[in-house]
């Protein structure tokens, strides 16, 4: 079951969104119909949060008003993406089991309110979540609306609670297999925490001062562990009823606390939500990012956009709205890398609860609207775009991504606060973003070999089996870039010794780093090439490579810092401080240069996005977004899609999808 037998049933891509029905009215569902219709709208995400109507009391279940509505959308020519109502269970469940609410590391239960109040170990949670994905199963199963089985709703609700504590020991018992075991992982020899049975290990709840870091890690784990398994329950009881795909959606880059390369694994179609966390240019990037980490996800094979936000875009406190176009220019950068389609939250702008501010398709003001004009004409533009179906899109640069790396930089302890996981992967992808070159995201366990760069931007934590990997890579002939704070930790939070990183990842890059020397708030350091670190920098010994930059300030003045080895038949970077933008980019753009990777649609000036999706009969389609404020001379005249006509232009923020073969 692939995103082809559902871009099959839909007849071409998907373009929809979550539709709640149930919040309005008969003459409001008629317009519902003639409005979707006009905005070419094939498929909706149904029931995401209807538990409460459809099990108004335990055990019985009231399918009637969905019937109507599956029946309805069917008719108008719309698929459903029938959803599982589990993210957020109703009043009489937290009523009856109270002990399923969610806790807190402070050990306050939380409750009935909001989304998401539940714990995932609770038995009863997870039975009722079993039993109501079973009961719309055996009902919808067979349904010809359903395209799409959408189980919950973006995973990670985290819970301290004494169910968790006793799932946890269950967890660590099969990981660790004895006592004696954990007490070495967590190295419990210091601050006394030695445990002697099993009942009195807890969960990482607040205490005095730091806790521990291997317990904190293992947690983290553990809870993605729990996450997979529960998707895996309402999946299996939905295919006991259904051949339809079934998926959950994820949610990037850090909302989820779960090793997304597993819970991709067990998916049928690869879905996600994307909504930008800063307007204009960084928006785009950070839709790319996005998409090129989605497509990752999913081996490379097609996927899907389940939501966006139609006009919004979130900027720490306030969310602001989109300027006229980006809806099209957001929706095409999903597509451009691999996604069958894109959808919203919401279709219908709600007028009560908690989410009555959030952007839809249809908007408070109705379809008379900038919003829902523009909304409909993405609509005809993404029902152009049919041919582009099973495409798929091809990078020749890596970044690494790890769960384990990022939940290690979120331990308590660490000499920088401002070692931010994502911030350094989404810095590495914009600098090659912003230099037009397509990016795969990959685990550093993968088979890098067909990649002649690979980026390293935050790997504080690395197993042995990567540090060998990545030594193997370099040796057969990529290209490494590995930055600071790197190699630090194995795989059980345990320091390295000897000298940072690995040892076996240390023989490639040719270096030691004797000492790590975090810079104060606002501090910068200068180098000897012009440019300046900040937030880190590491005193670091050459063993073989040659050093390309110096610090040039300091205790550390000419102290190595960046540096290349040639290792084997390729070449390994370090560099050992967080470089200034300007920096960093022509760093990567030397990185490039001499990986011999270059655009993969040259010509093309900045802020001009180019990717290109090919088929396996050989067609391809160049899909350009312009960023710019004025117009942009093509290459070379080609056929595009969006307007049916030959283009030799892009105009002032303009979109085109050319058909190259």
């Amino acid at each position: 079951m692939t995103t082809r037998s559902l871009t099959d049933r839909l007849g071409g891509l998907a373009f929809g969104g979550d539709y709640n029905p149930e919040q309005w009215d008969e003459p409001v569902w008629k317009e519902d119909d003639a409005l979707m219709r006009r905005a070419r709208v094939n498929l909706a995400t149904v029931g995401v949060f209807s538990w409460a109507l459809l099990e108004p009391d335990e055990g019985r279940y009231d399918f009637a008003w969905l019937d109507a509505h599956m029946n309805r959308l069917h008719a108008n020519g719309v698929a459903v993406d029938l959803a599982t109502p589990t993210a957020s269970p109703p009043p009489w469940f937290t009523l009856a089991h109270p002990d399923a609410l969610p806790v807190t590391p402070e050990g306050t239960r939380l409750i009935h309110g909001s989304r998401d109040t539940y714990c995932l170990t609770a038995p009863a949670y997870r039975s009722a979540a079993r039993r109501i994905a079973s009961a719309l199963a055996e009902r919808y199963g067979e349904h010809p609306a359903v395209a799409l089985w959408h189980v919950h709703n973006e995973y990670g609700t985290l819970c301290y609670c004494d169910h968790t504590a006793a799932a946890f020991r269950v967890w660590l018992r099969a990981r660790h297999g004895s006592l004696d075991a954990l007490n070495e992982a967590w190295g419990t020899a210091f601050w006394s925490q030695r445990y002697t049975s099993w009942e009195q290990v807890l969960p990482p709840r607040v205490t005095q001062w730091h806790k521990n870091p291997g317990q904190a890690l293992d947690f983290r784990r553990f809870w993605s562990d729990e996450i997979i398994a529960a998707y895996r329950e309402q999946r299996d009881a939905i295919r006991a009823h259904s051949d339809r795909p079934v998926t959950t959606n994820l949610m990037l880059p850090a909302y989820q606390n779960v090793d997304l390369w597993a819970l991709a694994r067990e998916l049928d179609v690869v879905t996600s939500d994307q909504y930008p966390s800063a307007p204009g240019l960084d928006a785009a990037a950070d839709a790319a990012f996005h998409a090129d980490r989605t497509r990752s996800l999913a081996g490379g094979h097609p996927w899907l956009l389940l939501e966006q936000g139609t006009n919004t875009v979130y900027d720490r406190d306030r969310v602001l709205a989109k300027e006229p176009g980006d809806i099209l220019r957001h929706t095409l950068g999903h597509i451009a890398r691999g996604s069958e389609g894109a959808l919203f939250f919401q279709w219908r702008q709600s007028r009560a609860g908690a989410e009555t501010w959030h952007s839809a398709m249809v908007p408070h003001a109705g379809p008379d609207s900038r919003v829902f004009r523009e909304v409909a004409q993405v609509g005809e533009a993404v029902a152009r775009l049919g041919e582009l179906a099973g495409s798929t899109v091809t990078a020749s640069v890596a970044v690494l991504h790890e769960a384990d790396a990022w939940w290690a930089l979120g331990v308590d302890g660490l000499p920088s606060a401002d070692l931010d996981y994502h911030a350094a992967l989404g810095r590495a992808h914009r600098a090659l973003w912003d230099a037009g070159v397509t990016v795969d995201f990959a685990h550093p366990e993968h088979d890098l070999s067909r990649f002649p760069l690979v980026i390293a931007p935050a790997l504080f934590l690395l197993s042995d089996g990567a540090a060998e990997n990545l030594r193997r890579y370099v040796a057969g002939g990529g290209t490494l870039l590995v930055q600071h704070a790197s190699g630090y930790v194995d795989d059980r939070m345990h320091a390295r010794l000897g000298g940072y990183p690995a040892e076996p990842l240390r023989e490639a890059l040719g270096i030691r780093v004797e000492e790590y020397r975090p810079l104060r708030r606002d501090e910068r350091i200068a180098l000897s090439d012009g440019t300046h670190g900040t937030v880190w920098s590491e005193s670091l010994r050459a063993e073989g490579a040659e050093t390309l930059a110096a610090y040039a300030e300091g205790m550390l003045t000419g102290s190595p810092a960046l540096t290349r080895h040639r290792f084997g038949s390729g070449k390994a970077w370090y560099l050992s401080t967080r470089l200034d933008d300007a920096g960093y980019a022509a760093l990567v753009a030397r990185l490039l240069d001499e990986a011999g990777v270059a655009p993969e649609v040259p010509g093309l000036p900045a802020q001009v996005e180019a990717v290109v999706r090919r088929a396996p009969d050989g067609r391809r389609w160049r899909v350009l977004i312009n960023h710019r404020p004025e117009p942009v001379p093509l290459p070379e005249p080609a056929h595009d899609l969006l307007t049916g006509s030959t283009l030799s232009e892009l105009p002032p923020g303009g979109c085109a999808v050319l058909r190259t073969t």
